[in-house]
């Protein structure tokens, strides 16, 4: 398993060994040693996964404190564009994004820090991504940004995105509670 930062401190691209043969693939997604090695938390809380047709957008989602989390995500079907965004006040890269093709014939991976907003925009038919996070999902604290808001050159400007989605606030009027803690 190969685990590199990328430009939003607290981020890694992660790429497992994927083990191929004429029956097909097998991948580890997780390793609690490895992780561990890396200084990356193990203690997932909750797993879930959401299924959508190509041109959809999920994002830019998050949960606020105390119920903030750390996310590990990949694509089980089909490919995305995934996009992150800090929001940690005080972060050398607030308001910046980053983006990340994953895919189930990469078997790629994107483990997120607590403070940024997550969010995906469906490239194929019937994507499957996968979530780990550290916390128990509250509505309380459940939150977002908007999908355009934040600079993010997404492929399609009129994505399908839920009512939900599309009521958040926009990242220059949002109030972060995260802090950036370096």
């Amino acid at each position: 398993m190969r685990i590199d930062p990328v430009t939003i401190d607290g981020c890694y691209a992660i790429q497992p060994r994927v083990i191929a043969d004429a029956r097909g693939s097998f991948i580890k997604t997780f390793h609690r040693e490895v992780f561990e090695e890396y200084g990356l938390v193990t203690d997932f809380a909750e797993e879930y996964y959401s299924v959508s047709k190509k041109g959809v957008l999920r994002g830019m989602h998050f949960q606020t404190p105390p119920k903030d989390h750390f996310k590990l995500v990949y694509c089980l079907s089909g490919k995305v564009l995934d996009a992150i965004v800090d929001l940690r006040k005080g972060s050398p890269t607030y308001g910046v994004h980053a983006m990340f093709d994953l895919s189930a014939e990469q078997a790629n991976m994107l483990y997120i820090a607590p403070g940024i907003a997550h969010g995906f925009y469906a490239l194929s038919d019937d994507v499957i991504m996968q979530y780990k996070v550290t916390t128990v999902y509250s509505r309380e604290h459940d939150s977002g940004i908007r999908w355009d808001s934040a600079g993010i050159a997404w492929p399609n400007d009129r994505p399908v995105i839920s009512e939900r989605d599309a009521g958040f606030v926009k990242l220059s009027e949002f109030d972060s509670p995260f802090q950036y803690e370096g």
